[in-house]
């Protein structure tokens, strides 16, 4: 890996509810703490290789990327050149991760047709592997992973990107994308966790976050390959599921599942602290960096 991730990073989806300014402020305390990767992600907020290069200019050695840019945001001549621009300024400190997002988000908000995003998928990787770039670009290939569940796509991370970025998945989840990518290829999942003890209030706060996910067919889709059923998906979701995907409870046991994570065959796991608002959760991120860290 020639980009150093670290084992456990942070990632976020707050930033885009403050000031520039006060994200980048966010970005080096990210960085003292000792953590080595940043990951934002893409909806309709701000443009994330934007972000990217306003975080990577106010920090000097973390590392940021996207989980995920959204390939039908910016045709492959246009991601290659934002990857390559960001790659050159600030070498290996920019992981590009790249998802097809949900039909939601690309048919009915952005106008394209989702018929098909595996395939749209592959081609536009290939689109971008010939792409051409005419300015100075990085000394090596900058790498790029993918936002990958279920076989086909983690099969593909395997063999046209560095690897996968698993979202909203469990370590048995990990065990099996570990079998399929192989040895070799990168598996980067993301873990949601709750700082509370309390099982009603952390559930809630687990249930609060989950609610959009669980309206997602991709997400609800690989949770039945994870044997999570209709009685699971009502009423905000089971006890079970909101187990198995948010880790709550005290720093042990957030630790535990982070090492589960790893055992499983993750070569990196990066974090995302949920909370009742959409405070940037600094204290939660200190407390975390002192228990994994």
């Amino acid at each position: 890996m020639t980009i150093d991730l670290g084992r456990v990073g942070i990632w976020t989806g707050v930033l885009d509810a403050h000031p520039m300014a006060v994200a980048q402020d966010a970005a080096r305390q990210v960085e003292q703490l000792g953590f080595r990767t940043l990951w934002i992600p893409e909806t309709v907020g701000r443009d994330p290789l934007v972000v990217s290069g306003a975080l990577l200019g106010a920090t000097s050695t973390l590392v940021l990327a996207t989980g995920i840019a959204n390939i039908y945001a910016r045709d492959p001549l246009t991601m290659v050149a934002g990857q390559m621009t960001l790659a050159e300024a600030y070498p290996d400190r920019f992981l590009l991760g790249l998802g097809v997002s949900h039909k939601h988000l690309v048919q009915h908000l952005r106008k394209h047709d989702y018929n098909q995003p595996f395939s749209f998928m592959r081609n536009y990787l290939t689109a971008m592997d010939e792409s051409r770039f005419m300015a100075i670009g990085p000394t090596t290939p900058p790498p790029r992973v993918l936002a990958a569940l279920g076989p086909k796509m983690l099969e593909l991370s395997a063999t046209a990107a560095q690897g996968a970025h698993p979202y909203f998945t469990t370590p048995e989840h990990t065990q099996g994308a570990r079998q399929l990518l192989g040895r070799d290829a990168w598996l980067l999942p993301e873990q949601m966790v709750v700082l509370d003890a309390n099982p009603t209030s952390a559930r809630a706060t687990a249930r609060a976050a989950m609610a959009v996910y669980l309206r997602a067919p991709n997400y609800v889709n690989n949770l039945r390959r994870l044997r999570f059923d209709d009685a699971d998906f009502a009423d905000g979701g089971s006890d079970r599921l909101a187990d198995a995907i948010v880790a709550w409870g005290s720093l042990d046991q957030i630790a535990a599942r982070v090492r589960a994570h790893h055992d499983a065959g993750a070569d990196h796991v990066c974090i995302q602290v949920l909370r009742d608002d959409r405070e940037i959760p600094l204290t939660e991120w200190r407390e975390l960096a002192g228990a994994l860290l």
